[in-house]
C-alpha cells in the first residue's frame, strides 16, 4: 500500500477538525491493519465509488467524540448520543469529501456515500474492499481517533 494514499487523509482531518472543532490532532504512523476490530467507540463509515472501490472509516474514543461534539455545538447539546452520531457521521462526510479531492492530484476520482455511523465498545468495521486497510492513528489532548481506508 502507497503510503503517499495518507497524505491527503491526515491533511483533511487536521484541516476539518481544527476548523469545526478548534482540535489540532496529531498523526501517527500509518499502518496496515490487520483485522476488522474498531480503534474506538464511535465509527462514521463511507463507501465509495468511481476510479476504484473502497470505504474510509473515522473511529472515535467517547473522550474524543465528546469533547469534539462539545467543541462544536458549544453549550447546545440536546441529546449527547444522537449528537455524536450526527456529529461523526459529518466529520466522517467533511474529511473523506476533502481526502478524495485531494485524491484528484494522485489521479483517483471517487464518489462517496452517504455516511454510516456505528457506535459501541468492540464493535468491527467491514470495509467495502478485500485489499489491505490503510490506518492512521491519531492523538488528541482529549482522546484519540483513527482513520482507515481501503481501495480496491
Amino acid at each position: 500500500m502507497d503510503v503517499e494514499l495518507a497524505k491527503p487523509f491526515i491533511k483533511a482531518a487536521v484541516d476539518v477538525l481544527s476548523t469545526m472543532a478548534g482540535i489540532t490532532p496529531l498523526a501517527g504512523k500509518p499502518f496496515v491493519k490487520k483485522n476488522n476490530s474498531a480503534h474506538g467507540d464511535v465509527t462514521g463509515i463511507i463507501g465509495f465509488t468511481g476510479d476504484k472501490k473502497g470505504s474510509i472509516a473515522l473511529t472515535f474514543t467517547k473522550l474524543c467524540a465528546v469533547t469534539i461534539v462539545k467543541n462544536m455545538l458549544g453549550d447546545d447539546i440536546q441529546d449527547i448520543v444522537e449528537d455524536v452520531q450526527d456529529a461523526v457521521g459529518e466529520l466522517t462526510n467533511m474529511i473523506s469529501g476533502q481526502a478524495r479531492a485531494g485524491l484528484v492530484s494522485k489521479g483517483m476520482t471517487l464518489q462517496g456515500s452517504t455516511p454510516s455511523v456505528i457506535m459501541g465498545d468492540n464493535h468491527t468495521i467491514s470495509h467495502m474492499s478485500k485489499s489491505p486497510i490503510m490506518a492512521i492513528p491519531f492523538k488528541t489532548d482529549n482522546g484519540s481517533f483513527t482513520i482507515e481506508f481501503c481501495f480496491e
